[in-house]
This record gives C-alpha cells, structure tokens and sequence, in this order.
C-alpha cells in the first residue's frame, strides 16, 4: 500500500504547523519548506479545513493553524479524511472480474493487513510527529510492553 501525496503532503503541513502554535503560516512559506506546489498545497489545505483539521484565516496577515492540539488530531482520522482509495485488490472495489474470488483467501488476508495498518496509525496523534516530544501513543506502549516481556 502506499498512500497518496495528497495523504503524505497533508501529513507534513500539519508537521509544520504542530510546530509552529503560536503564529499563522500560510500556503507559500509551506511550499516553499517542503518543496510543494502552492496550489496543490491550495487543494490539500481547503481539505484539511473541511475535516476540521486546520483553521483558515483570510486577508492580509492571514494564513493557516491546527484546528486542535496535536494530541487531539489521530493520525488515523486523518489519513482516513485524506485517502479517496483503500480497494488495495480488485475484489475490494465494484466491478469485480477476478476469476477467483469465490475460492480466495487473499482478499481476507489483505484486509487484516490493512486493519492492522489503520490500527497502529489510529494509536497515533500529531504530537507524536513532532520532533522533540516522546511518542506516548496507545501503539508505542503496547509495542514497548511486547518487547519487554
């Protein structure tokens, strides 16, 4: 699976912004940080502001914050606000011509590896993303536990 760069891009602005809490930023410093087009950045922040994600702000001296504190925003909600398409095999999706799908294993086999995923992403905040900061998410302690024992 890989995720979009809509997901990937959508991920870093609010990398950015969880970093920065005290000011606006706004769509060109970010392009500009992380190599992006200011109006693909546009697309990904007037996303970002539907879901509740980031806050806009308009006019001059405008510009964008999160729209909650990076422990309130799951990684998870996130992605899942982001991605238009988990059909990860044919049979996930309408129109399915697989030959095979009465007798398959495979699709239930990939759909627990994506639950999986989904999970470990849901066990996640923004805060975790930011440098500096331990990682206290649900995820990392139960890993952390599983090692120890």
């Amino acid at each position: 699976m890989r995720l979009t760069s809509m997901t990937d891009y959508a991920l870093r602005l609010l990398m950015y912004l969880a970093q920065q809490p005290d000011r606006l930023c706004t769509i060109a410093e970010i392009a500009t940080v992380h190599g992006i087009s200011e109006a693909h950045l546009m697309k990904i922040t007037h996303q970002l502001a539907l879901a509740g994600w980031i806050e806009t702000v308009r006019g001059k001296g405008g510009g964008m914050r999160l729209g909650a504190p990076p422990e309130a925003i799951n990684l998870g909600k996130v992605v899942r606000s982001m991605e238009s398409d988990f059909q990860l095999v044919e049979c996930f999706g309408p129109g399915n011509d697989c030959t095979i799908t009465r007798g398959c294993r495979l699709a239930a086999v990939i759909r627990g590896a994506l639950q999986d995923f989904m999970a470990h992403l849901d066990g996640h905040t923004l805060a975790d993303l930011i440098p500096g900061k331990p990682v206290a998410s649900k995820s990392r302690r139960r890993t952390l536990a599983i090692k120890a024992v």
